[in-house]
């Protein structure tokens, strides 16, 4: 059985996609860029990383208790938030974990993020599934880039209440997305050079989606 189709993105108010805070400047220490990395953050509160924190729609993000989390009940619709930086060629690695809610759903990381609008988002499902997509201006849905343009299954996702290590790679026209170590698929586009990065949860049916995200890592390649 194929995997559902997302219904169109939910448009976020702008002030969802800012920062919590501004951009640390070069001339001032950031915990959150330490030992080369672009932006790392175990959400520990030792740091702030410019998480933009919400309760708006059903929708709640909030960093507590170690992990950022997000939590949905609004079926069909992407939530996500966002660290207020600017990449082009990232590599992505953060933990998540489905702590309830039905497995019908979808949570990941987004790339190259412009605005609202425009960007990349790497998802994977509580049921197996796995989907590279692209949300682009004039295009009121999501646009899968995975193979035959639908969600694929896989075993190397953990299914349910259970932990995953996501790896996404934004670089260059690749992207690419890897769980638990092994690679699941590699497509290209050009629409978008560079921007943020995020991180995302959806649900696909009735009940409330929670997700937590921890240790999250951007690299330069």
């Amino acid at each position: 059985m194929g995997k559902w189709i997302l219904r169109p993105l939910l448009l976020l108010l702008a002030l969802l996609s800012v920062s919590a805070c501004s951009i640390i400047g070069p001339s001032q220490p950031d915990a959150c860029n330490e030992n080369g990395a672009l932006l790392q953050d175990d959400f520990s509160g030792a740091q702030v990383c410019g998480w933009r924190e919400y309760n708006q729609g059903g929708a709640v993000v909030a960093v507590a208790d170690g992990t950022l989390n997000i939590s949905t009940s609004q079926t069909g619709q992407v939530w996500w938030t966002n660290a207020g930086r600017d990449f082009s060629d990232v590599i992505i690695t953060v933990q998540a974990r489905q702590t309830s809610g039905p497995n019908n759903n979808a949570y990941g990381v987004l790339c190259r993020y412009q605005d609202e609008n425009n960007f990349y988002i790497f998802l994977i499902s509580g049921d197996g599934y796995y989907a590279i997509g692209k949300y682009e201006t004039g295009r009121d849905q999501i646009t899968y880039l995975t193979p035959n343009a639908e969600y694929v299954f896989s075993e190397v996702i953990n299914q349910g209440v259970a932990t995953n290590l996501i790896r996404v790679s934004c670089v260059g026209e690749e992207l690419s997305l890897s769980v638990n170590g092994l690679p699941l698929v590699t497509v290209t586009d050009s629409a978008f050079a560079g921007g943020d990065v995020g991180l995302g949860v959806s649900t696909l049916e009735p009940g409330t989606a929670v997700v937590q995200f921890d240790d999250l890592l951007v690299l330069a390649p």
